[in-house]
């Protein structure tokens, strides 16, 4: 199989354009300290240059307003994007509402299309995505919440944490058992909730190792959620009763190839400042560029990240070339290996500059708070590794050889081979 991750000239020049704007206008902002109106009037004019370059929404078709990019070209953008936190909203691809614009398009009628996504394309709304629950968070076959038909309504309750977005989104999207005694992945359906339904009740924003306090202007934070007695039109079912995995999993298959991507413009930006420093560094009669250490740490930084990048872009063309079933494998693999790459390159950055590193004065320590949080959400680590072995093992068979058979073999090998064993032949 011939992978080919290239792309046209012209694509090539829209990528240039997006490492310059994203250095000079963008990763500025991270310096100022703005409240949400200001950040929005801030972006105002940054988002509007990115849609006269055609990079507004890429992940979607062009009937619905996007680029209509493979997953290879979105990987490409995303590792631009991945190096500042703010830029992704910019660009009109920010999660969570990037993947529920992925899953209205997948899985939504045309009314709904009108209703929820237009609007949302549009920035008009902002969305949320309610799937994890406190006892449901790597198993999501374990979903408590229900969702229970009653007439041309379906009652919805339960309880929901790290519903990203949840507590300033116009609607959300909940994930909840429709049929408790169907197989484990056809239970649960996705229904569009919005927002000011009675009995939507968003108890606070979780505050997390990344996220402390204010969040300048970002998106919302993750909330926890309780659901009681909440009535929506069964015309805001997504799709059939039971497609609630099937559609979870093809948004966050997606989701998952850019999150790697982005984590590798991270490391990047990483990096770059570990490698500065190392050139600028004078201690212990040399730049720390000189020491073995030093070296070592960069030598298998720019191995790790490369390898990440192009397992990354891997999964990316598989997905272009067969879906996103050709390439399950590959993107639990991703899942893990990049989250451990970027720490690993932070961590490193961090430790050559010392106490520097350690400050608020350098983004590093907030990275590194970031960086922590990959290895849990989209599914913890040890679960995609477990994805991973057991997807290989179903290539291979059960292979019983006792030890009695092995004279047997060898003795049919040296038959075989007795013209290489002949010395005297080959003497001759």
């Amino acid at each position: 199989m011939a992978w080919d991750f290239s792309t046209e000239p012209e694509f090539e020049e829209k990528l240039e354009w997006m490492r310059g704007f994203v250095r000079d206008e963008i990763i500025p902002l991270e310096t100022l300290d703005l409240d949400a109106a200001a950040f929005a009037r801030a972006v105002s004019p940054l988002k509007d240059a990115v849609k006269a370059q055609g990079l507004w929404a890429a992940h979607l078709p062009p009937e619905l307003g996007g680029g209509g990019f493979g997953q290879v070209k979105l990987g490409l953008m995303h590792e631009i994007l991945g190096q500042c936190g703010y830029a992704p909203a910019i660009f009109g691809n920010n999660a969570p509402d990037s993947g529920n614009a992925e899953l209205l398009a997948l899985g939504a009628n045309d009314e709904q299309k009108k209703k929820w996504l237009e609007p949302l394309l549009a920035g008009q709304v902002r969305s949320a995505f309610s799937m994890t629950e406190p006892g449901a968070g790597a198993d999501p076959t374990l979903l408590a919440t229900r969702a229970v038909r009653d007439g041309d309504h379906y009652v919805i309750n339960g309880h929901k944490w790290f519903t990203s977005n949840g507590s300033v989104a116009d609607f959300l999207i909940v994930m909840a058992v429709t049929d408790p005694e169907a197989p484990a992945r056809k239970r649960a359906t996705m229904f569009v909730v919005p927002a000011n339904t009675p009995g939507v009740d968003v108890l606070r924003d979780i505050e997390t190792m990344g996220d402390i306090g204010a969040h300048n202007g970002r998106p919302g934070g993750h909330s926890e959620i309780i659901y009681t007695d909440v009535r929506v039109p069964a015309a805001n079912r997504i799709g059939a009763e039971g497609d609630g995995f099937l559609l979870a999993q093809q948004r966050l298959g997606p989701g998952r190839i850019h999150h790697c991507m982005r984590w590798l413009g991270q490391s990047k930006r990483a990096f770059d400042m570990l490698c500065e420093r190392a050139k600028s560094r004078y201690t212990h009669g040399s730049v720390l560029a000189d020491k073995q250490m030093i070296q070592d740490w960069i030598a298998t930084s720019a191995a790790e990240m490369t390898a990440a990048r192009l397992m990354t872009l891997q999964a990316a063309w598989k997905m272009d070339n067969g879906g996103t079933a050709a390439a399950l494998t590959d993107i639990a693999m991703i899942k893990f290996y990049g989250a451990q790459v970027l720490y690993n390159v932070i961590d490193r950055a961090i430790q050559i500059h010392g106490s520097l590193g350690y400050t608020t004065d350098l983004p590093l320590e907030s990275m590194y708070r970031h960086a922590r949080a990959a290895r849990i959400y989209d599914g913890p680590d040890e679960v995609h590794k477990v994805t991973v072995a057991r997807r290989i093992l179903r290539n291979y068979e059960a292979r019983d050889v006792p030890t009695e058979h092995v004279p047997t073999r060898r003795a049919e090998a040296e038959k075989k081979f007795a013209h290489l064993l002949d010395t005297t032949a080959i003497n001759s």
